[in-house]
């Protein structure tokens, strides 16, 4: 909803001011200019990326404009489904297999779809599951190998942004180009004895092409290209989070300590209280490492 109010909000102020000055649709709908621009731009795409990051491009721009986002939703099924892993882990590292082998048919993962949702951070979790299973990895190490890889992975999905950023500081130009073309075709119609009227005509088509490049570099494309860095970024906050727990497990703090020096990673606007995130762990039947203290701490007075 957000987006689609921010793209009436730049429609109405750009169009409707053109409006209200007298002028009209028809006078700057122009097709070959849009034509000539959008062809170009989308050329220097293609031309200037690989295939897997322009479908990682269609990929974002699809959850960009699908306004997917991480909720608290979100945060809580991940937090959940690392404390339910965790605490399998507690039982030996090879008791995970059956889950981290085929995490789509595992029962624990099923019981959270968001996360099953997000491929990318669901490789993350499974491969690193993995890692820790294969033989003893201390915090440190299990730190730096996460770091290294978080590093590439970041570098990777910001991309798509960086080559949308660049096309629409190019847009201008693009709009140049088309806006040349045009005058070029007015000074032919010159040449050929059109008149005054005709001459007018097609130099304020010509002028169109400017405007088309920079209302698709400003009003369009640049917001894109912010959207969908915020979107890597919440990814990779989320992929931190991760990080963060899988390293305070391996070193030896408690599951739900482990999961709340996750929580703390988590973006203002989603993150949960450490009493929220009990109240998420009790409500599924766990029970946290200091509610079983006080237990066995009033268990040994009384008996």
């Amino acid at each position: 909803m957000q987006q689609l109010l921010g793209l009436a909000i730049v429609l109405g102020a750009v169009f409707g001011g053109f409006s209200l000055m007298g002028g009209t649709f028809a006078s700057i709908f122009h097709p070959i200019e849009l034509l000539i621009i959008g062809g170009a731009a989308f050329g220097a795409l293609v031309l200037g990326n690989q295939r897997h990051v322009l479908a990682e491009m269609a990929h974002q721009l699809k959850k960009v404009m699908a306004r997917t986002k991480h909720d608290s939703e979100f945060q809580r099924q991940l937090l959940l489904l690392m404390y339910e892993l965790l605490q399998t882990a507690a039982g030996g590292l090879k008791a995970l297999d059956a889950h981290v082998e085929a995490p789509s048919e595992s029962p624990l993962f099923q019981r959270y779809p968001r996360i099953l949702d997000e491929p990318k951070l669901l490789a993350f979790i499974v491969d690193n599951f993995r890692l820790m299973a294969m033989g003893k990895i201390n915090a440190h190490e299990l730190e730096g190998v996460l770091e290294q890889e978080l590093e590439a992975i970041h570098e990777e999905l910001t991309q798509p942004a960086k080559s949308l950023q660049k096309i629409a500081e190019a847009m201008p130009g693009f709009g140049i180009l088309a806006a040349v073309l045009g005058i070029v075709m007015a000074m032919f119609s010159v040449s050929g004895g059109a008149d005054s009227g005709e001459i007018a005509e097609k130099i304020g088509a010509a002028m169109v092409g400017t405007f088309i490049g920079i209302f698709f570099c400003y009003g369009l494309l640049e917001p894109l290209a912010n959207m969908m860095k915020q979107l890597v970024n919440s990814e990779a906050s989320t992929m931190e989070t991760v990080k963060v727990v899988l390293c305070t497990h391996v070193a030896g703090k408690p599951a739900l300590l482990a999961i709340d020096a996750g929580r703390r990673l988590i973006q203002l606007n989603t993150k949960p209280s450490f009493a929220q995130l009990e109240q998420w762990i009790n409500a599924m039947g766990g029970e946290d490492e200091s509610q079983n203290k006080r237990r066995r701490t009033a268990d040994r007075m009384t008996g």
